[in-house]
């Protein structure tokens, strides 16, 4: 999964919890600049910004084996 991706992901599933950015941020300790950055697939967040989204957000994060074909 991309940057961009994860970004998307996290957007969308803001907007489907009707939250705005600055409460998402404040929510998950973050500054709006940083979501901003993450949202728009300009930032490379640390695994400790994840998961600080993730779990204001109801996701989780998982690492799995790629699929090879």
């Amino acid at each position: 999964m991309t940057i961009e991706e994860i970004g998307s992901v996290i957007k969308e599933r803001r907007q489907l919890l009707g939250l705005i950015q600055p409460d998402l941020a404040e929510m998950a300790q973050i500054s709006i600049n940083t979501l901003y950055k993450i949202e728009r697939g300009e930032a490379n967040p640390s695994v400790k910004v994840l998961n600080k989204l993730a779990e204001v957000l109801g996701l989780e994060l998982s690492i799995v084996v790629k699929k090879l074909f």
